[in-house]
């Protein structure tokens, strides 16, 4: 019953953006867009709630705290998926007809509908819990991407991902992956996460606007969710961070929508270039990472 009643609400929360679109009838693009939209969200968390939850019984809600888990690489993954599921909305939503200052404020707001019913799926299943820190990553990650359209009129501090086999998922496959798309998921050795910043927009002259500086956050040594854990089979984690310059090309484009499409795409990745790593125990150049 749960379910039915999360998937009205968001049902009835896209259909409030249909509505709230003026210029509905002068294109028809947006209800498409929608009722398509809505339909696969629909389908996938259905799919979700049985392939996922249905072997753990139901609780009330409850919320889990955890925080402490992960060297907090999750959460930050958290920030970077809301930020760029705003991000893809506003752009989708433009091409769809609807005004900027609309497209913004609704893009933002599927962020928020996308990942919201996950969390409240957590809240009702014995085996998790709604987890606060969740909602206050994701809450950022869309005021992150809400903020910089407001205050600049585009995106200046760009969230990216990167991923390399860490080799601790062979230690633990059925909780960090036992093949590449379930390592890229869910081994967070093996993923560090990116604040890449369009030096062209901050520095007057004729600075290349392909060039950025990137800082960069993730951690190793984890074979277990928390430390203690961590520590009773023998390995301890370490944070590392990173800084190193960047390649974007998102302010180009071309007359080809695929190309458009597909740089887009990549703006949401950390190309391996040169960068300094430190972590605890030392301060490590990498000509390529």
């Amino acid at each position: 019953m749960g379910l039915i009643k999360y998937l009205t609400l968001l049902l009835v929360s896209i259909s409030s953006l249909a509505n709230a679109q003026d210029t509905l009838h002068q294109n028809r693009r947006l209800k498409p867009l929608i009722i398509t939209s809505a339909g696969a969200y629909a389908v996938t968390l259905v799919g979700l709630d049985r392939l996922w939850y249905s072997d753990f019984e139901r609780e009330s809600f409850h919320f889990f705290n955890d925080n402490h888990e992960w060297n907090q690489v999750d959460k930050v993954g958290h920030f970077y998926s809301a930020f760029h599921i705003s991000s893809g909305s506003h752009h989708i939503l433009q091409w769809a007809g609807v005004s900027n200052k609309k497209a913004e404020l609704w893009g933002a707001l599927t962020s928020v509908i996308v990942m919201t019913p996950i969390e409240i799926f957590d809240g009702f299943s014995s085996a998790y819990g709604a987890s606060y820190g969740d909602l206050i990553a994701n809450s950022s990650g869309t005021l992150f991407f809400y903020g910089q359209q407001k205050l600049w009129g585009e995106i200046r501090l760009q969230p990216k991902i990167s991923f390399r086999k860490s080799g601790y998922a062979d230690l633990r496959p059925n909780v960090l992956g036992s093949n590449l798309p379930e390592q890229m998921l869910k081994d967070y050795n093996g993923q560090t996460y990116w604040l890449s910043a369009n030096l062209s927009k901050f520095i007057h002259g004729n600075f290349p606007k392909w060039l950025n500086l990137a800082v960069g956050y993730g951690a190793t040594g984890m074979v277990a969710a928390s430390e203690d854990q961590n520590q009773e089979l023998g390995y301890h984690s370490s944070r590392q961070y990173y800084l190193s310059i960047d390649l974007d090309f998102s302010e180009y484009e071309s007359k080809s929508k695929f190309i458009n499409s597909l740089l887009y795409v990549v703006s949401m990745i950390k190309i391996p270039s040169p960068t300094l790593a430190l972590n605890r125990q030392e301060l490590k150049f990498h000509f390529i990472y």
